[in-house]
């Protein structure tokens, strides 16, 4: 567990170790391309220091470089851990991620140690001025973590592999999402976590991995395998993805039409409306339909399974009074597995929220 100092920056230990980790399977990437792109945004930040934390910034991109390609961090034949030089790495690597967090949201940047000390004096503000700011804590933290990983399965994954056969933070084609994974290694799709909570899978952490699954539309990544590296527990929890996509309950499981139908869902989203208008949802309904095996009448059109009478078990999802509104009630209920309404009928008898809200 991190130690009190680590406070509200347990988010930049977790954006430090992953790029510790990643760097131990290929040093394709010294420099993370989002801190790259913090740093430069650096330039338009409203204060007097702007130029200070450009410089500075990209003091730091040398500096890490050159310490990447020194210490060899990806080479199999070496240990994962370089010992004495961990302090000093996890310091570049947590100024980083500071740097990150100005492309991430520059309302937070404002917030970072960083931000703070450059604008109280932004002529003290140098690259050891920078390295001094993290709290002795996070840096035993990130230290900590990477150790952890130095004789488990993570480990043994690395030993197994080839740089050349590693792609840092995978990104994705897609305008539509900034999304970029931890690590693909051979066709495993990988996600560090420094989460706490490792004794279950939460929801958001199950869904990231499947954005990412379709989001890669042209099968860059050849993506065969989901994982998560959970780095304070030292545990590797793996699916094939056609295991994992039958685990989330998904009754169709071709990648092809999957990640079609995300795309145009993608395509159609604005972030400026709320609701979704009636051709819209529509238009949704009619994607998931596409995906769905042909049913039979009174089937499910997403599961195929007999649709339920309203209140009807645990499948039953129709609102209170909604079956006097429309006699259309009598043929099905919402779908669990879908999470839309299932029957025909039904469509435009009342809006189901889940789906509005893909």
């Amino acid at each position: 567990m991190p130690g009190p100092g680590v406070g509200t920056e347990a988010g930049t230990v977790g954006t430090a170790i992953d790029y510790r980790l990643r760097l131990a399977f290929t040093a394709a990437e010294p420099v993370d391309h989002v801190a790259r792109l913090g740093i430069l945004l650096t330039g338009s930040y409203e204060c007097d220091a702007r130029q200070r934390m450009r410089d500075v910034g990209e003091e730091l991109m040398e500096r890490l470089q050159e310490t990447v390609m020194r210490l060899q961090l990806d080479n199999q034949e070496l240990p994962m851990d370089r010992a004495h030089e961990e302090e000093d790495l996890a310091r570049l690597l947590i100024a980083s991620a500071w740097y990150q967090v100005n492309y991430r949201t520059s309302i937070g940047f404002a917030f970072t140690p960083l931000a703070i000390a450059a604008r109280e004096d932004p002529g003290a503000f140098t690259l050891d001025r920078l390295l001094q700011l993290p709290h002795r804590d996070m840096v035993d933290d990130v230290v900590a973590q990477l150790y952890k990983a130095t004789d488990g399965p993570l480990n043994d994954l690395r030993i197994r592999t080839r740089p050349e056969n590693c792609a840092p933070a995978p990104t994705f084609p897609t305008d539509r999402i900034t999304a970029d994974a931890d690590l693909a290694v051979d066709g495993l799709l990988l996600d560090f976590k420094s989460t706490r909570h490792t004794r279950t899978l939460r929801q958001a952490e199950a869904w990231q991995l499947t954005g990412y699954l379709l989001l890669d539309t042209d099968d860059r990544y050849r993506i065969d395998t989901l994982g998560l590296y959970l780095s304070r527990a030292g545990t590797l929890a793996s699916w094939p993805v056609e295991e994992y996509l039958d685990l989330l309950g998904a009754c169709r499981r071709e990648l092809p039409a999957f990640r079609a139908a995300f795309t145009e869902l993608l395509e159609g989203c604005t972030a400026d409306v709320e609701p979704y208008e009636q051709e819209e949802e529509d238009r949704v309904r009619d994607l998931l339909k596409r995906l769905a095996p042909v049913a039979a009448p009174g089937q499910c059109l997403v599961c195929t399974q007999p649709c339920p009478r309203p209140g009807a078990g645990p499948g039953s999802s129709v609102p209170p009074g909604a079956a006097a509104a429309s006699s259309s009630y009598a043929t099905g209920a919402c779908c669990p597995a879908a999470r839309t309404c299932c029957c025909p009928g039904r469509a435009s008898a009342w809006a189901c929220p889940t789906t509005r809200r893909l």
